[in-house]
């Protein structure tokens, strides 16, 4: 196994993964879906509809419940899903959220493109990342 499969495995072992179907379920509850994908992506592929747009640079201090840049309303309880593209970089940032005092993140397996393909609702992309 290469180094990065055992790292990416290693980060997924703490996480509780979830499908398209289920993010839409946790959203829907009241989850935070956090979209790290990069513009080009997003612009050329879609958004879904309520996810926030949290470049992956940011995506610590914004979502660390104790930072002081945090987005309002993240707490230590909040559920947090991420998404990136296939569900490869969202499981690390996952991870690191779990270290940063957010027990219930975790990433969308398959990420948007899952999303996409399960028929899911998806919006013209572009939207700003949160600053």
């Amino acid at each position: 196994m290469s180094a990065i499969d055992s790292f990416l495995a290693d980060a997924r072992s703490g996480l509780d993964r979830v499908g398209p179907e289920k993010a839409r379920e946790l959203q829907e509850a009241g989850a935070l879906l956090v979209d790290i994908r990069p513009l080009a992506n997003r612009e050329a592929e879609g958004e879904i509809p309520g996810s926030v747009v949290v470049e992956r640079i940011h995506l610590e201090w914004r979502l660390a419940p104790d930072s002081e840049w945090k987005l309002p309303g993240v707490t230590a309880d909040s559920t947090v899903v991420v998404l990136c593209n296939e569900g490869y970089s969202s499981s690390l940032a996952a991870a690191d959220l779990q270290r940063l005092g957010l027990p219930r993140a975790t990433d969308l397996e398959g990420g948007f493109r899952a999303w996409a393909a399960a028929g899911l609702p998806v919006e013209t992309g572009g939207s700003p990342a949160v600053p």
